[in-house]
């Protein structure tokens, strides 16, 4: 079977676990960006309860996803990562993989799509999965998957606001660094994961 997928900013558990259970993975590259979704924000606990992390575009939403650039707008690479240095700074495994995830906030990236993959293949690269990954060549629209079931379409499920329901995906308890002051926050982003469980961060997904 093959999972289709939207790209993601250092997205959530659920869509990397796809990644590492499905045969092969479709990228959707051509679709038309979408606001406040998983393609440019990413999610974290912190001391102040789950804290969302948007990367600002030059975007216009009739635009695919492959010609959104990337905004300097607010210094949003500096914020971005102080705010994983905080929630972070005392989690088992940052010191270990801070200097792996630095430079994704260090670099300017001109296309969002092209930084997304790229973090992709670093998180592939720590987590130690090995999915067979493809970039679509055209949109794959609704009929197509009507009429080729070995394709499951996960682009719209898996979102931050009212994500669709998935008899595939349960989220599984592991330390969290703020679980006490605000209980287990399921779904986080995948460094959420690899900060808090390291190499067994597999064993989740």
């Amino acid at each position: 079977m093959k999972a289709l997928l939207s790209s993601t900013y250092f997205g959530p558990i659920q869509w990397y676990q796809k990644l590492n259970r499905y045969d092969e993975c479709l990228i959707e590259r051509h679709e038309s960006f979408i606001k406040q979704t998983y393609r440019n924000r990413m999610i974290i606990p912190t001391t102040n309860g789950p804290l969302s992390l948007t990367i600002p575009t030059n975007h216009n939403t009739s635009l695919a996803m492959k010609d959104i650039r990337i905004s300097d707008h607010a210094n949003w690479r500096h914020v971005h990562w102080n705010a994983l240095l905080s929630a972070y700074g005392e989690s088992p495994f940052f010191e270990y993989y801070q200097d792996d995830i630095r430079p994704f906030f260090e670099k300017k990236y001109e296309f969002l799509f092209d930084f997304n993959m790229e973090t992709t293949e670093k998180m592939i690269e720590l987590l130690d999965i090995r999915p067979k990954i493809s970039i679509t060549e055209a949109y794959i629209q609704s009929k197509e998957l009507k009429e080729n079931d070995e394709i499951k379409d996960f682009r719209d499920a898996i979102r931050p606001k009212k994500p669709l329901p998935d008899a595939e995906f349960a989220p599984q308890r592991y330390y969290q660094v703020y679980e006490q002051k605000h209980g287990f926050q399921p779904n986080m982003s995948i460094l959420d994961l690899l900060f808090n469980e390291g190499n067994e961060a597999i064993f989740y997904l």
